[in-house]
Order: C-alpha cells, then sequence, then structure tokens
C-alpha cells in the first residue's frame, strides 16, 4: 500500500476491549489478547506506511498487575513469545521497537528480552513503536519529581532550572514528541492514566470498535478527521 501524506507524527492508542471481544464469543480472555496482538502488528506496519513517526501502544499498565494471577500469567506469556518471534516482523519492516514503564516490575528473562529486541532495531530508521508495558503516567510523573528533588539536594542543579522541558526530559518518554492524537477503542472515555503529561494537547478520538476488530481502514477514518481538525494550542 502506498504511502499516505498526513499532518501527524505521533499516534498513541489505548488498546482497550480485548477481553470484552473475547466474551461475546464465548472464548477464553487469552483469545482475545492473542487476537489483540495480531491487531498490533498489522496497525503497526500500515501507521510506519503512512509516514507516522512514532505509534505508542497502551499493552499493559501497573493497574494490570491487580488482575487475577491467571490472566496476568497469559499476559506475560504472550509478551514473551510476541518478544522473541512476532516482533521480528516489525523489524524486517524497519520499525525501531522502545518499551517505556516500570521494568522493575517484569520479570528478568522478559527484561532481558525487551533490551535485546531494543538493541535489535536500535539501528531502524523507520517509525519508532513505543509498547507501554507495566506502564503508569501517575508513576512516571511521581518519578520524575523525585529525580529532580534529587538533583537540587545533591547541588546539581537549583529550583529556578526546573521548568517545563527539564520535567519532560525526566520521562520515559524524553525522546519522543507528544503525541498528537490519542485514540481509545471499546466505547469507554478516560485516558486511564495513559500518558497524562504528555498528552496535556492531544487531539482525543474515542472508537466503540473492540481493539481486535480495529482495522486500517478506522484508522484511517481518524486520521482524516484529525487532519480537519484546527488545533490552537490555548490560541485564538
Amino acid at each position: 500500500m502506498s504511502e499516505k501524506k498526513n499532518n501527524l507524527e505521533h499516534i498513541a492508542i489505548i488498546m482497550d476491549g480485548n477481553g470484552r471481544w473475547a466474551q461475546k464469543r464465548n472464548l477464553p480472555r487469552s483469545a482475545g489478547h492473542k487476537k489483540g496482538a495480531e491487531v498490533v502488528k498489522e496497525i503497526a506496519k500500515e501507521a510506519n506506511n503512512r509516514g507516522i513517526r512514532y505509534l505508542t501502544l497502551y499493552a499493559f499498565s501497573t493497574e494490570n498487575w491487580n488482575r487475577p494471577k491467571e490472566e496476568v500469567d497469559t499476559l506475560m506469556g504472550l509478551l514473551r513469545q510476541y518478544l522473541k518471534s512476532d516482533f521480528s516482523e516489525l523489524h524486517k519492516n524497519n520499525i525501531r521497537i522502545r518499551v517505556i514503564g516500570e521494568r522493575s516490575m517484569l520479570d528478568k528473562d522478559i527484561v532481558a528480552q525487551i533490551a535485546k529486541l531494543e538493541n535489535d532495531t536500535a539501528q531502524n530508521s523507520g517509525m519508532v513503536l513505543c509498547l507501554a508495558i507495566s506502564y503508569g503516567s501517575r508513576l512516571e510523573i511521581v518519578q520524575a519529581a523525585k529525580k529532580i528533588a534529587a538533583l537540587v539536594k545533591k547541588g546539581d542543579m537549583s529550583e529556578s532550572d526546573v521548568d517545563i522541558k527539564l520535567f519532560s526530559d525526566m520521562l520515559y518518554t524524553k525522546d519522543i514528541p507528544d503525541p498528537d492524537l490519542l485514540i481509545r477503542t471499546s466505547g469507554e472515555q478516560r485516558i486511564s492514566n495513559f500518558l497524562l503529561w504528555q498528552s496535556a494537547y492531544s487531539e482525543l478520538f474515542f472508537s466503540p470498535t473492540l481493539w481486535p476488530d480495529f482495522t486500517v481502514r478506522e484508522l484511517d477514518d481518524i486520521i482524516n478527521q484529525f487532519n480537519s481538525r484546527e488545533r490552537r494550542y490555548g490560541k485564538v
């Protein structure tokens, strides 16, 4: 498919609805997560084709650790599988992989797999696919504040040095531009502790489609709607 022009640099997506998709079909929730992972690959490849520079996907939140152990174990098992094999297809498409989140909460083998994937794709020049795994925006902001407080206490900076740019540089996304567009699937209309600082001026779209049914065509429709909006950033 030929590349399409757009005014977007960064899209962020809250991929919601895997469990409900499976339940509607009398399938185990794991089936929804597997189908959702297939959609991740398709959307990532097509976003790359359309010239999107950054795509951030909310894969697993810090709050998701509170789900039933069986489901968490299933999700971690799927994550291991995708890190080992499935994302290699994206590597072939010149996509760079980055992961943001609390890696200390993940098993050591998963952390090692993440590091390897990031290293293997580091020289790719296509889109950056940023996976938010074990991620929570409030915790991210708190940790950034602690880093700044420690530097001030140590004497490496003063209180007057702290500004919006410096604070942004303390976040996981310090090298990634703020999302222009934030999409949530499944009909829920909240952002669930995702990129709270970074999405201050993002355009928000809430799709009724469950994530496993989300298509490239719907993504194109949302991009077209985005391109018709006027972004004023608080100005007249």
